[in-house]
């Protein structure tokens, strides 16, 4: 490689002169050829590699793909460190180099072309091409589409091209993202034939408005029938040969443009409206040349475009889109496959949006970068708002506290705009889209306000949005991650409290601009918590328009052990010097697709219909944009102990977008309510059920699927407690169960058991480890506007200084009553003062055993409880069986995270009892347990006689403490137990990994506390 070519990896400069402008990502009948497929590969470690005519090191690789990925060095994983020094614009010689090398010859289809042009859409980072032997140019920009003129280099027959990539370059400071580091040609690469009359770019916008009378509140009809207006078809950029042909047929839109001067807004009545709930798309065409690639003529060429008519605006402090306020229950999505890594799959893709409309996402950032352009083809078609992002973070610079930071360089701003033309262009035509993001954490400067500026006078509709912009010089939208309730109230319109970075004046121009959190509840590992308190704070203040869960997905890597044991790997699995360990596994949907228990509970709190049960009742409340609830279906079961004895279908009518219909609660329902005690057995529960299910199928669900539910306690007669049995001790064996001599279960139902043993420990969460924002547990938010304590350590941090891990029981005394016994113990840990006198209290009943345990804590405690329960280990053969219970679920919940959670009757295989995260960590927490059968073992909770709360419980084969000293799931070890945790209670989840720490409200502080349970 020349020294010029080494030097443009050096260069602040986006590429070469020879790439041709952006333009739009268009669907065209023009022939082209794609490059998919084995390529010639070499790989070097450093960025002087031999050259393309030296023979060694040469073997193959598949087009598109992360060299990585298929055995050439490793990733890396960084979420705000540079793996490489700050030494701008100076990537370092280490710099791993791909070769890559094809043939190809041009098909007949692209005989009679005009031009031929190279086009790549995603490598990374740096990439110089050849084609048989001739320089063709080079590029930067990982994420976004570069087009080559490449028709002077063909030739007849067989064709070579040859691509050079360096992992790092000047634009690696760019492209900070906190995700894997994967280069490669990883992206399309395809041969494009353009026609003599070629239509190469466009520019449609489709604008709606509301015909009065026609519409309430601009959304969807009473009746249901979908709103009409008025559409506007405006075509600001066309970049064609004339004449163009332009045509909607199922708008009777059929014009032909002679020259560009005759290009002119289009109106056109009864259009329906495009939204992320109604995605209506018209098919248009354009057409030059008389008519496209046909009968193998290049003479011109058409191309389709999918219009959704909208209108986006801001008006005042609200962000609208047809006139009515969006509120964005959204996720931020990276581009991530466990094997392909960023390589692109349109199933899969589909497949993963389908999942986002089932659990109630409506809207997806694209951080950071555009994804491939077929993602936003599905956003159009399955309904999504999308604010779209630019290739651009710069994080490791604050490490060195901005200096440096390119943003503010003039040097960079020719790549800043290039960067965001490119974005721009390529996606400008989807109806998805209805807001510009500059990029991430990137700071703050010149750079990024040329940006806006460039896109201002661009794409004049839709608003500019970016975070960093903290003061409000350059955007459009207020944004912001992570800010606590108090914050997001004081900019919703409650009580005022300083604003991150703003001075008094420029607080207020922020509070008088839509916000966004970009950002929010970070979904690492279990959780998040605390979504439902920031949607009230939504729902109350129309200012704020909802925002993006931290992430969709978990990034892991599939990898295997030396014996060949697969397991999803994260940062410094791969030996980095520098990483960022799991910080990469925080999505509400694990590597393998699986749903997390944090995605059920996001959907059941931004559910779009909320129902609601009063005694005589039900609400149902619209809370859709744009749909009315036409398209579902209300139905209801009554459930004595979770088995139904009644159902039937609600009739709210058909419920416009905003507003309320309330039923009555039916008949079958309030008999059962008015029955006397009589009529119900003891320890009998009534439940009404009501769910919002899709009346029909749609792209995204079945007939059926649950969009919304709620559930009422109908009635319930206590159980009364069962009484001591007549029959006592035989010997060492109290009815089923045998006692050791210091008190402890032996045996029970003819299977070795032990227990209880009190347990303050869960394996941390992330949560639990995580610090940020502050710890609540020594401060208090509503004293301290929402700041956590800065200095305090994680919540696992602090409950590992008190020894909740190690804990160490003495027995005090074992007493044999006549139909029981009772046990005292004093549990503390070394080196502590402070533990709990747990009394143990069994009983003979005829229904089984009894157990009540009374837990009282002694000492100078100053730190949360992880949980305070007991542990009963039960023999590994009921590893295989299902487990079958009456209580909460069919998932785990815990005290910030329980809207997913229902009462009633389930069942899963014991090994399906918790999540298989990541990152072990406690999971599997069902509260308020009835009865629990794991096969002949059977667990009855007691409700307490005051509060009516139950024990919850854990199956799991592995002991907190296992877990938490495991790092993968594989290096847990081989189970010799199924182990029955039954807790009281256990502390929240919140959100710390990279936001709020659990609320005063849901942390478990130690204070006397007395459960029981029947073994039977």
């Amino acid at each position: 490689m020349t020294s010029a070519a080494l030097d443009d990896l050096h260069s602040t400069a986006p590429g070469s002169t020879s790439r041709r402008a952006p333009r739009a990502w268009l669907h065209t009948d023009a022939p082209s050829l794609s490059l998919h497929g084995d390529w010639d590969f070499r790989w070097s470690p450093v960025a002087d590699a031999p050259g393309f005519e030296d023979p060694d090191g040469w073997g193959s690789l598949p087009v598109p793909s992360h060299w990585v990925l298929h055995g050439h060095g490793a990733p890396s994983y960084t979420n705000v460190q540079y793996p490489f020094p700050v030494d701008p614009p100076h990537p370092p010689d280490e710099n791993p180099t791909g070769d890559h090398r094809r043939t190809f010859t041009l098909p007949d289809s692209f005989d009679g072309a005009a031009r031929v042009l190279l086009r790549f859409d995603g490598v990374e980072s740096h990439y110089r091409v050849w084609l048989n032997d001739t320089v063709v140019g080079w590029s930067t920009g990982s994420r976004l589409a570069t087009e080559f003129d490449v028709t002077s280099l063909l030739r007849p027959g067989s064709n070579e091209i040859r691509v050079r990539v360096h992992q790092w370059s000047a634009a690696s400071y760019l492209e900070d993202q906190d995700q894997w580091w994967l280069p490669g040609i990883f992206r399309d690469v395809t041969l494009l034939a353009r026609p003599t009359a070629p239509i190469d770019d466009v520019f449609v916008r489709a604008g709606w408005t509301a015909s009065p009378g026609d519409v309430v509140s601009a959304g969807t009809a009473a009746s249901g029938r979908p709103s009409t207006g008025t559409g506007t078809i405006s075509v600001p950029t066309i970049d064609a040969v004339f004449p163009v042909h332009f045509a909607v047929p199922e708008l009777g839109v059929d014009v032909t443009w002679a020259s560009a001067d005759d290009v002119a807004p289009i109106t056109v009545e009864g259009v329906e409206p495009w939204s992320a709930e109604l995605p209506r798309l018209y098919d248009a065409t354009l057409t030059s040349g008389g008519g496209g690639a046909v009968g193998g003529s290049l003479d011109g060429e058409t191309v389709s475009l999918r219009l959704g008519f909208r209108s986006v605006q801001i008006v005042g402090d609200r962000f609208l889109v047809n006139g009515e306020r969006v509120v964005f229950h959204g996720v931020n999505r990276h581009e991530t496959h466990p094997v392909r890594g960023r390589v692109f799959d349109e199933a899969h893709a589909r497949a993963d949006m389908a999942l986002m409309k089932q659990s109630n996402v409506n809207a997806i950032r694209t951080s950071h970068y555009p994804p491939h352009p077929r993602v936003l083809d599905l956003a159009d078609e399955l309904g999504f708002w999308v604010v779209l992002e630019c290739d651009l973070e710069t994080h490791g610079f604050e490490f060195q506290g901005w200096l440096g930071n390119p943003s503010d360089d003039p040097a960079w701003e020719d790549a800043y705009l290039d960067r965001v033309a490119r974005t721009v262009e390529r996606d400008k035509n989807h109806a998805s889209i209805v807001m510009w993001s500059l990029g991430n954490e990137s700071g703050t400067g010149r750079n990024l306000a040329a940006m806006a500026q460039w896109v201002h006078a661009r794409d004049p509709e839709r608003p500019v949005h970016y975070e960093g912009d903290y003061t409000g010089e350059y955007t459009d939208v207020y944004s912001r991650m992570y800010p606590t309730l108090q914050e997001t109230e004081s900019i919703g319109g409650g009580p005022a409290t300083p604003l991150l970075g703003c001075g008094p004046a420029e607080a207020a121009r922020q509070r008088s601009k839509p916000f966004i959190h970009c950002e929010y509840v970070h979904a690492m590992g279990n959780g998040p918590g605390q979504i439902a308190e920031y949607e009230a704070l939504v729902d109350r203040y129309p200012r704020l328009h909802g925002g993006f869960v931290w992430e969709w997905r978990d990034h892991g890597l599939l990898a295997h052990t030396d014996d060949g044991t697969p397991y999803h790997a994260y940062g410094g699995d791969f030996h980095e010097v520098v990483h960022d360990g799991n910080f990469v596994m925080d999505g509400l949907v694990l590597p393998d697709d699986t749903p997390t228990p944090g995605l059920a509970e996001f959907a059941a709190v931004v559910a779009p219909v909320r129902l609601s049960v009063s005694d005589t009742t039900v609400l149902v409340e619209n809370r859709y944009h744009s749909a009315s609830t036409a398209g579902l279906r209300f139905c209801w079961t009554l459930s004595r102990n979770g088995v139904v004895e009644a159902s039937g279908r609600l009739a709210p009518g058909i419920v416009a977008v905003r507003q309320s219909a309330t039923v009555p609660v039916p008949d079958e329902v309030l008999a059962a309510a008015r029955a006397d005690a009589g009529s119900l057995a003891p320890g009998d529960e009534l439940w009404l059920d009501v769910v919002a299910e899709l009346a029909g199928p749609t792209a995204w669900a079945d007939t059926g699927h649950v969009v919304a539910r709620t559930q009422a306690l109908v009635a319930s007669r206590p159980a009364a407690v069962p009484r001591a049995s007549s029959r006592g001790w035989d010997g060492d064996r109290l009815g089923e169960a045998t006692f050791t001599a210091r008190g402890d279960l032996a045996t029970f139902r003819g299977h070795d058991v032990s227990g209880p043993r009190l347990e303050l420990w869960r394996a941390p969460t992330d949560n639990d480890r995580g610090a940020s924002q502050g710890g609540y547990e020594t401060s208090d938010p509503v004293l301290t506007l929402g700041v956590g304590d800065p200095t305090a350590p994680s919540s696992a941090s602090r409950w590992e200084a008190r020894g909740l891990d190690r804990l160490t029981h003495r027995l005090v005394s074992v007493t044999r009553t006549d139909d029981g016994l009772v046990q005292r113990v004093r549990v503390a840990a070394a080196n502590s003062g402070a533990g709990v006198e747990v009394t143990h209290r069994w009983t003979l009943t005829d229904a089984g055993l009894l157990l009540r345990t009374d837990a009282m804590p002694f000492g100078g405690w100053d730190v949360t409880w992880p949980r305070i329960g007991v542990r009963i280990d039960l023999p590994a053969a009921l590893l295989s069986e299902t487990a079958s219970w009456f209580g909460t679920g069919p998932d785990e919940s815990y005290a910030d995270s329980s809207h997913a959670a229902r009462v009633g009757r389930f069942q899963a295989p014991v090994s399906a009892m918790t999540t298989r995260y990541s990152m072990p960590q406690e999971s599997g927490h069902r509260p308020e347990l009835r009865t629990l059968s794991v096969g002949p073992i059977t667990v009855t909770t007691l409700p307490d006689p005051a509060s009516g709360h139950r024990a919850g419980f854990t199956l799991t084969p592995w002991t907190a403490q296992q877990v938490g000293r495991a790092g993968h799931p594989h290096e847990l070890p081989v189970p010799d137990a199924l182990y029955l945790y039954l807790d009281d209670a256990q502390h929240g989840l919140g959100s710390r990994a990279c936001g709020l720490d659990v609320l005063p409200e849901h942390q478990l502080w130690p204070s006397a506390r007395s459960w029981s349970v029947l073994l039977a």
